[in-house]
């Protein structure tokens, strides 16, 4: 029976670059070259969202990644130089962030080391919880806020390292807040694998030494000890990052809805009485023109065209609701979620400050007091701001309340309708508050007309949402007020830190941006701190790359890197020829770098396995590797093709179990590295093992297999195709048996009801083949696209 029972095929209309198996779920996530992500379920290979490319957030992805629970799918944008992180349940992105340089390759990884500090912390229930009040959903957008909660994930620490262009290297915890800028290594990053405990980050770069010679392939490893010695700290530490990110995205969110809840209507109060004044022949001001109304009950022909032609009853009574709704929206999100938002961002700031006040736990990361004082300071401002906006809403409401009601009667009595008594009654006092309400707001100002086209700002809650770094348009009255006055005329008072600072002609949006500013330039330290500790161990030359670099991306090209988490040592799988792929070479190394004195380098050879009659102790190398990923810590997951590979030879899929090749521990000791040449200049000296696989390989019929991605905790494997297009998925510990293929075909002819276009069409076994290949099923719709065998 052939090895590896086949549970899917299908011919993909775009070109696949990018695979990355969900850790936890039976999904795999696809790239392809058009900038779309997908989501593909394993059974039937069906297609559950697609992420079509976007201008704002880019079309060039260059990275894939998921994160250890399976439930967040990060994304790397070479053109925008941005990062996305997106929810597996549907195609929305979460949080995203910019970076410094094109991300080249991402790995998400999760610290599986324990201590009884570190227990007891992932055990504990968070204080937030206990002391902060669940902050209120967002409105007509429920889920989104579940979403942004989602982004914090499990308690327990995990990092997202990526890689770029240019040296370039960060570490993320929990994928969310920058922890580690890591300078000093040459080159573009082809692969990351940082150790479960923190102790070690090997990097694989590709070093241009000058334009016209070959790159050269080199593998630094990183001594990252310091995040090991200190990780209870940096696990509370980052952990306190993930929650003020995850606040500052929930505020965004709520500020957004605030610009939805206000309406483009609201602004035709100004609009009218600006074309008014264009249009009017009389040297009478517009506030005159009302005060008349007011007062004699009068109104001069032009402002009765203006009031019954083009404002009108019903206008008035439409803009009169919109404001009163848009209103009480804004203020209800603002009480509700900016500042519960800000009040738990207050909270996590000031644990954070606390922190870092215990020098001996948190001085080595880089913590610092003096600017996560001015970041809490930072968000005492925002809180200002918004309680300044409360009172523009309260007094803007109480304004226009009046102003329409006593406009409303006046309409109603130009146009000779009846009007109700209980509106036809105005005190006194009602008067002079609309007489304010037009003293203050009905002033021509030719200056405003200059910059924003109006002469008039009636409608004064609007400015505070608009995204610009410009003045406000009327900033808040502070004449009169006794305790603005005070601390103005009291040097002490003005500058104590006790106070937080007051910008009375910003927006909101300025002093949230200037607040955000703030926090990432006071967390960007222990960034830069923990960076700078990190030292470069070793670094070995491997080979001399293809100059003539093709077009297919670097995710389906060898070298892979794996970590091994129960004996804490970095594997890293490569082949030095790009020519002739005869050997794999496999590089070990102990995470702990003062433990890797040995290279721990052994070259693997294919034997001819599937015909035993030839002589197996021949030194000929009949497979050469195309592709290997680790399948788990014990097992590797090649895709071999026959060196004399003919016209009709099939390529093979096969487990490689490391048992195999790590016979003898002092092999691969045995081997002097030589630091002065390049890994290809001493290949001669290099241990190689002869493997012959038994009954772990499956011939891969129809099919130019080149790429396989795998799955070992989900027991699966996806296999491409040479172009791109054509993708077989495995289940890696059944058997294909007969009896199975039976069932599956009895499946194919039940008629499907309602599938959608790219759903995949199962294979159809042959009994008779020896090596249980399938035959090519393709899909009808997408049939035309693509060749199986080119």
């Amino acid at each position: 029976m052939p090895a590896f029972r086949q549970v899917g095929e299908k011919q993909l209309p775009q070109e696949i670059i990018f695979m990355a198996w969900s850790p936890k779920r039976d999904l795999i996530a696809l790239a392809n070259k058009v900038g779309e992500v997908l989501l593909h379920r394993l059974a039937n290979f069906q297609r559950v969202w697609s992420l079509p490319p976007n201008e704002n957030t880019g079309k060039e992805v260059t990275a894939l990644a998921w994160r250890p629970d399976g439930k967040i799918l990060a994304f790397g944008l070479a053109d925008t130089k941005r990062v996305i992180l997106c929810d597996a349940e549907k195609p929305e992105s979460l949080h995203s962030f910019s970076v410094d340089a094109p991300i080249t390759y991402m790995h998400w990884m999760e610290v599986t080391e324990e201590s009884s500090v570190l227990t007891s912390f992932y055990n504990a229930e968070d204080e937030s919880n206990l002391l902060l009040p669940k902050l209120p959903a967002l409105p007509k957008n429920e889920e989104k806020s579940d979403e942004i909660m989602k982004l914090l994930g499990d308690v327990r620490l995990n990092a997202l390292v990526l890689g770029g262009s240019s040296g370039f290297i960060e570490v993320y915890a929990y994928g969310m807040y920058k922890i580690a800028t890591v300078t000093g290594v040459a080159g573009s990053c082809l692969g990351l694998c940082f150790s479960s405990d923190l102790k070690s980050l090997s990097v694989i770069t590709e070093v241009q030494v000058s334009p016209d010679s070959a790159p050269e392939i080199t593998y630094f490893q990183l001594d990252t000890s310091l995040l090991s010695v200190y990780l209870p700290e940096v696990t509370r530490m980052a952990r306190k990052f993930t929650h003020i990110s995850t606040l500052l995205q929930y505020i965004k969110l709520s500020l957004t809805c605030m610009c939805e809840a206000w309406e483009e209507i609201l602004m035709q109060m100004d609009s009218r009485l600006t074309k008014f004044v264009q249009e009017k022949n009389t040297t009478t001001s517009v506030q005159d023109e009302f005060m008349q109304l007011l007062l004699w009950g009068k109104a001069s022909l032009e402002l009765q065209a203006l009031l019954m032609n083009q404002l009108t009853v019903k206008g008035l009574k439409k803009l009169g609701q919109s404001i009163e709704s848009s209103y009480s929206s804004i203020q209800k999100l603002v009480i509700s979620h900016l500042q519960s938002g800000s009040e738990a961002l207050l909270y996590h700031l000031s644990e954070l400050k606390g922190m870092a006040s215990w020098k001996q736990k948190y001085e080595s990361l880089g913590l610092d007091a003096a600017g996560i004082e001015d970041a809490i300071t930072a968000v005492g401002s925002f809180i200002l701001k918004a309680n300044e906006l409360l009172q523009v809403i309260d007094s803007s409401m109480k304004n226009f309340k009046a102003f329409f009601r006593w406009l409303y009667v006046a309409m109603l009595r130009m146009s000779e309708d009846h009007v109700l008594p209980e509106l036809n009654k105005m005190t006194q006092k009602d008067i002079t508050f609309v007489a304010d309400f037009l003293t203050e707001h009905f002033n021509e100002a030719p200056e405003l007309y200059n910059r924003k086209g109006k002469y008039f700002n009636v409608e004064r809650v609007g400015q505070y949402l608009k995204d610009e770094d410009d003045d406000l348009v009327s900033p808040p009255n502070t004449e009169g007020n006794q305790w603005f006055n005070f601390l103005q005329n009291s040097t002490h008072l003005k500058e104590s830190p006790l106070l937080f600072p007051y910008y009375p002609p910003k927006s909101l949006h300025f002093v949230k941006r200037r607040m955000e500013g703030i926090i990432d330039q006071c967390l960007q330290k222990p960034a830069d701190v923990i960076g700078k500790s990190v030292h470069q161990a070793v670094c070995m030359p491997l080979y001399k790359g293809s100059k003539s670099e093709d077009s297919t991306p670097r995710l389906f090209k060898l070298p892979f890197m794996w970590n091994d988490k129960s004996s804490n040592l970095h594997y890293v799988l490569f082949t030095m020829l790009e020519s002739s792929l005869s050997k794999i070479y496999i590089l070990r190394r102990h995470t702990d770098v003062s433990r890797s004195a040995n290279n721990g380098l052994l070259a693997v050879d294919f034997g001819n396995f599937l015909n035993n009659s030839i002589n197996e102790s021949s030194d000929t190398s009949f497979y050469s590797c195309v592709d290997a990923h680790f399948y788990d810590d014990e097992t590797i997951t090649v895709v071999l093709k026959e060196n004399a590979e003919q016209e009709g030879k099939e390529r093979i899929l096969a487990q490689l179990p490391l048992s195999s090749v790590y016979v003898d521990e002092d092999q691969e000791r045995e081997f002097s590295l030589n630091s002065s040449k390049r890994l290809d200049e001493q290949s001669d000296d290099i241990p190689t093992r002869t493997v012959f696989l038994e009954s772990q390989w499956r011939v891969l019929e129809n099919m130019k297999a080149q790429y396989v991605a795998v799955n070992g905790i989900r027991k699966v494997s996806c296999v491409l195709s040479s172009n791109l297009r054509h993708v077989r998925v495995f289940e890696m510990d059944v058997e294909d048996d007969g009896e199975a293929e039976e069932e599956e075909e009895e499946e194919e002819t039940t008629p499907i009801v309602g599938g959608e276009h790219d759903e995949l069409n199962l294979s159809a076994v042959n009994h008779n083949s020896m090596c249980g290949g399938s035959a090519e099923v393709a899909d009808e719709t997408e049939e035309h696209e693509s060749s199986l065998d080119s």
